[in-house]
């Protein structure tokens, strides 16, 4: 592998010449001395060899419409009356549109991006080699006051969670999220173990965001891998419900797929072809009142016929415009004025990947769904590698929450990954590796995870009656001085079963419905309701559904 030599200072500001492995691209392979050669799906999402297909699922005609959890236009009176007695969903569930992020590989998360401190909350500071195990140098951390105003030029709470101001996923952010959009946004951090380079880890949260009611108009739940979890990351084995798999989706023919509205549509307009629809659901209607089937179950078998019909026309009426799901057709997704350009969109699988998950999670057609990025492995010998790669994370988080802020819906956003690395206090003076710690290894206890919120209607408000309270609920456990995870911290913090548990615990309680987990999850490791309590970052942003 080709080495450059780059000018170094340890976090004491001695320089130091060392020769470091060039950076890689932000799609290029990661390969590991310390590592056996990939064996595993996983093995080689983690290290970039299946970075991850583009996909395109979702332009919406959603977007003509002030509020897109409406139904895009109605049947006529007498068949919408039978709608919800045929059980056909309009738009999702009702509950807050669910995205997971699987960074898979071992991404840092604590102290270089999310700020993570002791038990007094994200503030409460680290030492300076906790702070170097995390990546950051000496001249860079959070606790550094700017003589000229007496406050840290490295921490940013634009978006209520404290960042560091130099993280490469908050610059990410920034850069796809408007301005007057941040500030409904909130977020909390959850520093927990979880062990390096496997897919083992039950991290992904989406069958108990289904149980806690999220659900789609099409699908319950979708994801970019073809995992029993939708991602990288394993579920919850007690968890996972076989009828309720994720559909993978990372093809446009795949989505499309999902709506065939015959060949009907074609010949006629969609107008027409839903006119005739209707014409015949009523004639066959008229005819069933006039006949006895002679089958035990007569009713049972007229409400069948009935509800066919009424589906078939129903499906046409929403779908029969082919550009229904498609994001690449969606002007507040893509083109001049859209969260990605044109070109960027055409050229970067991500943004297609992510663009299409949100489409039909934020749009109601998909109750959760989560985006796995490869390639997170990135401990490399350099640091401008991880960086580059965070920066893209960013850009496709910052894309799902400016998209929720332009439709006017709420959104919870989860940031997950299996394990975590650390730095030696080696520095990388490159453009890209920005005078920070060179990732040297991976460090399951420097491990963490966080998630943001965004409510349409104000600021999401922490817990807490003053200020010291609502520190402990934004940062749920904490980190010993030393940088690495105190394991007696939460439930959470070394057992991944319970830090699913906790997101779930926390997205029923943007609902008002915390009372609910007992029910939602039988027989769960968080104790009783003052410690739920503790666990809990956010006061309700929705009265039960949307």
């Amino acid at each position: 592998m080709k080495k450059t030599t780059y000018s170094f200072k340890s976090h004491k500001g001695t320089k130091i010449s060392r020769a470091l492995h060039k950076a890689h691209g932000k799609d290029d392979v990661l390969l590991h001395d310390d590592h056996s050669k990939p064996m595993t799906r996983r093995d080689f999402i983690a290290q970039g060899f299946c970075a991850g297909a583009g996909v395109l699922a979702g332009a919406s005609v959603l977007s003509l419409f002030a509020n897109p959890r409406k139904a895009m236009a109605a049947l006529s009176p007498d068949l919408e009356a039978l709608k919800a007695g045929c059980g056909i969903a309009t738009q999702g569930a009702g509950k807050i549109p669910f995205i997971v992020f699987d960074l898979a590989g071992g991404a840092n998360i604590a102290g270089s991006n999310v700020l993570v401190g002791g038990r007094g909350g994200q503030l409460d500071f680290l030492s300076t080699q906790g702070y170097s195990r995390q990546g950051l140098p000496g001249d860079m951390l959070p606790s550094i006051a700017n003589p000229d105003t007496g406050l840290s030029d490295f921490i940013n709470t634009e978006l209520g969670l404290a960042f560091h101001a130099d993280s490469a996923f908050l610059r990410g952010i920034q850069d796809k999220l408007n301005v007057t959009n941040r500030a409904n946004v909130n977020g909390a951090v959850i520093p927990a173990r979880s062990e390096n380079d496997t897919g083992n880890n039950p991290h992904n949260p989406m069958y108990g965001i289904n149980r806690a009611g999220a659900d789609g108009s099409l699908l319950t739940l979708i994801g970019s891998r073809n995992t029993d979890s939708g991602g990288n990351s394993m579920a919850p084995a007690t968890l996972i419900d076989p009828s309720k798999r994720p559909t993978k989706v990372d093809r446009p023919s795949d989505v499309t797929g999902l709506v065939d509205t015959g060949d009907l549509v074609g010949l006629l307009s969609q107008e027409d072809s839903v006119a005739v629809m209707e014409s015949i659901q009523r004639i066959s209607d008229m005819k069933l009142n006039r006949v006895n089937t002679q089958i035990t179950t007569d009713e049972v078998v007229k409400d069948l016929v009935r509800c066919g019909y009424v589906k078939s026309a129903d499906i046409t009426d929403r779908f029969g415009d082919p550009s229904t799901l498609n994001p690449e057709l969606d002007p507040m997704i893509v083109g001049e004025g859209g969260i990605f350009s044109a070109e960027e969109f055409a050229s970067d699988r991500e943004f297609q990947k992510t663009a299409s998950v949100m489409k039909l999670v934020m749009n109601g057609f998909a109750g959760a769904g989560t985006i796995t990025m490869g390639g997170y492995d990135y401990h490399v010998g350099n640091r401008a590698t991880g960086e580059v790669r965070d920066l893209r994370a960013g850009r496709c988080m910052g894309a799902c929450l400016e998209y929720a802020a332009r439709l006017g819906v709420p959104l919870m956003m989860y940031v997950m990954s299996d394990g975590s690395v650390f730095s030696n206090g080696m520095i990388d003076d490159s453009v890209d590796g920005r005078g920070k710690g060179v990732w040297t290894g991976d460090n399951s206890s420097t491990a963490g995870s966080f998630f943001l919120v965004y409510n349409p209607n104000g600021t999401p408000q922490l817990l807490g009656a003053n200020e010291t309270e609502q520190a402990m609920h934004q940062q749920i456990g904490y980190m010993r001085r030393d940088g690495s995870v105190e394991t007696a911290s939460t439930p959470a913090a070394n057992n991944v079963n319970l830090l699913v548990e906790t997101v779930v615990l926390n997205y029923l309680a943007l609902h008002g419905e915390q009372g609910r987990m007992n029910e939602v999850m039988p027989n769960n490791g968080l104790g009783n309701a003052a410690l739920m309590d503790s666990l809990t970052a956010f006061a309700p942003i929705v009265n039960g559904t949307i």
